[in-house]
């Protein structure tokens, strides 16, 4: 036991809107009590981008845990991807979508740390977009639009508010780029286009139900595709949406495969995990299989 590299813990104090930073000591506490003899490394990250690189110099083979929410979780599987470590995630966060999809959701604290200190791992598919890798969900379009609008909403605006005043901000100026959703050569959508999901996991955006076909260890990516939708149109598939009944809508078209191209007719916003990523007109978005160990319940 002694042999194994000390277990890495990256603390994001921003994440949950501070939540982190303000349990820190007794999230430390509570890590050292769970780990017992194992050797705990804790850092801090400073800025957003820094958990990427604190992951990436973290023992080769050994265990890096994220403390924060979906985007700290990201960014440390940035910095591990295939690297040889493997993942713990305390999921403390405004979203959690990738604790959802590792089965970590509802866990109390106490069994969090467990699970995340603890030998069990599961292989997950490892996504990638653009060169960069991802853990749970690529958005490519209307959802990004929404969260870029919600970085400059009113401070005052939380959770569903500041999502809704995000959602009317961009339909206010809704002009649909034109897509072409290639798999291997093959075109499997071409026209004007709302959004684009390329899913690990089946939700997105704090538990929004987008691909409730997708598994995160089948070695594909479910990939559903909203066509043309008016101002109107969208307020009227949104309540669909987040009850996760709207694939049976004949303009959202659902498709599954390991490697996709996303061109569109001019630069259009993404997020990966729901972290913006580099805003272009293409995206690369393919699958590692099973190149992600997490540790699980």
């Amino acid at each position: 036991m002694s042999h194994a590299p000390p277990i890495t813990v990256i603390l994001n104090p921003a994440a949950g809107r501070g939540r982190v930073g303000r349990m820190a000591a007794q999230l430390e506490a509570a890590l050292r009590q769970a780990a017992g003899e194992r050797p705990l490394v804790f850092l801090h990250t400073r800025a957003p981008g820094n958990a990427v690189e604190l992951a990436r110099q973290a023992p080769a083979g050994g265990r890096v845990v994220a403390v924060g929410g979906d985007g700290t979780v990201h960014e440390v599987i940035r910095g591990i991807a295939h690297g040889g470590k493997s993942l713990g995630v305390v999921p403390i966060g405004s979203g959690n979508d990738f604790a959802r999809m590792a089965g970590l959701r509802g866990l109390g604290l106490a069994e969090s740390l467990r699970v995340a200190l603890g030998d069990k791992t599961r292989p997950f598919d490892l996504g990638e977009v653009n060169g960069e890798a991802f853990g749970a969900s690529v958005g490519i379009g209307f959802d990004a639009q929404v969260a870029h609008k919600a970085l400059s909403a009113p401070t005052f605006l939380r959770g569903m508010p500041r999502y809704l005043y995000s959602i009317f901000g961009v339909l206010r100026e809704l002009n649909l780029p034109e897509l072409v959703l290639e798999a291997e050569g093959k075109v499997l959508f071409q026209g004007r286009a709302l959004l684009s999901a390329l899913m690990n996991a089946r939700t997105y955006g704090g538990g929004i139900p987008i691909s409730p076909g997708a598994a995160p260890d089948d070695g594909l990516l479910s990939v559903v595709v909203a066509g043309e939708f008016s101002k109107l149109g969208v307020l009227g598939i949104l309540p669909r949406l987040l009850a996760g009944k709207h694939l049976g809508h004949p303009r959202v078209r659902e498709f599954s495969g390991r490697a996709f191209t996303v061109r569109f007719d001019r630069a259009t916003p993404a997020h990966a995990d729901g972290e913006l990523v580099q805003t272009q007109s293409t995206y690369e978005v393919r699958v590692h299989p099973k190149a992600l160990q997490v540790a699980v319940p």
